[in-house]
């Protein structure tokens, strides 16, 4: 698995360096107010720069909160799990120990000798 996500990282990598070396370059906007990115080939994107910084920060925002979340919710999914687990151990024990305190009273021992 670690070995998948080097490889992964290293892609990334890869990709944004051409991207970036790609567009080094400032190349003059068609339209005024907009800057002008360069995809592949000869395909070129007029963005309007808050957009574009907007989308950057999202890019790296969105997969980290994901992340996040799915981490939060495995580990409510096994602390919940944990704690039936307990509750299910300490309501044995209580039915099979009657002297164990907080024992339903129909367990506990009576004083009554016969």
């Amino acid at each position: 698995m670690q070995m998948l996500r080097t490889i992964f990282w290293v892609v990334v990598a890869v990709a944004l360096a051409l991207f970036t070396k790609a567009n080094w370059e400032a190349a003059a906007p068609i339209i005024p107010g907009r800057v002008a990115v360069k995809l592949w080939g000869d395909a070129v994107m007029e963005a309007r720069l808050p957009i574009l910084i907007l989308f950057a920060f999202l890019l790296g925002l969105v997969p980290t909160w994901a992340w996040g979340s799915a981490v939060k919710w495995r580990l409510r999914r096994r602390l919940a799990s944990a704690e039936r687990a307990l509750e299910s151990i300490t309501t044995q024990q209580r039915a099979t120990d009657p002297a164990m305190p907080g024992a339903p009273a129909s367990l506990a021992p009576s004083s009554e000798q016969p």
